[in-house]
């Protein structure tokens, strides 16, 4: 069986003091938590939104929170508390083919 190993891609990470109390990593990692979770109940809003005036309200509110989300991530990412997984190429490339093929289900192409 021919594992790969799983490559990080991550900045050094920025130290921060580990105790009992909250440290600004905490605090980034709550505030991000919290911007996904309004995004999503914003997203749903929109989709139930009975009225137009309401729904664009709701979009602006949406877009926000999904640029401070973004934001918050990056800040993460760059002081080293957030890290990814390096994408296999074989595997994005399988993964594609496999979806490409589902154009012809669609049914306007």
């Amino acid at each position: 069986m021919n594992q790969q190993q799983s490559q990080k891609v991550q900045n050094p990470e920025t130290s921060v003091p580990k105790n009992a109390q909250m440290n600004e990593r905490d605090f980034i990692n709550d505030m991000l938590a919290t911007e996904k979770y309004m995004t999503d109940a914003y997203c749903t809003a929109m989709n139930e939104a009975s009225c137009d005036h309401l729904y664009q309200d709701v979009s602006t509110l949406f877009n926000e929170s999904q640029d401070c989300q973004r934001n918050l991530y990056n800040l993460m990412f760059k002081n080293g508390w957030y890290s990814i997984e390096a994408a296999d190429q074989q595997k994005m490339q399988q993964t594609y083919q496999q979806f490409s093929g589902y154009t012809n289900q669609l049914p306007y192409q």
